[in-house]
């Protein structure tokens, strides 16, 4: 999986202003639930659509980036988390064992 790192501010003015599909992934490192969600996400990952920018956010060591993520995209913070942005908008916010790689598929076929 080619993940993109989100690290910086710039990057979500981009993701907000792509009119294509972005995928954020937000996984703490310090959580064994989030471990699993991202594992199990990625064996997954040959259904995604291969125009999606998958951007993954490490909340342990981009907590303002985090809030940030939060407050542009106007969803509650969740770890793990998994949001689907499109012409700027969060279309799709899965969290937990809620988490899907064939959802997005899917929503990003219709």
């Amino acid at each position: 999986m080619q993940w993109i790192n989100l690290i910086d501010s710039d990057q979500l003015n981009t993701i907000k202003k792509n009119e294509k599909y972005s995928l954020i992934f937000k996984h703490s490192t310090r959580c064994s639930i989030s471990s699993m969600a991202k594992r199990r996400f990625e064996m997954d990952e040959d259904v995604l659509p291969k125009e999606i920018d998958l951007y993954f956010l490490d909340l342990i060591s981009y907590r303002n980036i985090s809030a940030e993520v939060a407050e542009v995209f106007q969803v509650h913070h969740e770890s793990p988390q998994l949001l689907l942005i499109k012409n700027g908008e969060c279309i799709l916010d899965l969290s937990h064992g809620d988490i899907s790689a064939e959802e997005v598929a899917e929503l990003v076929r219709n």
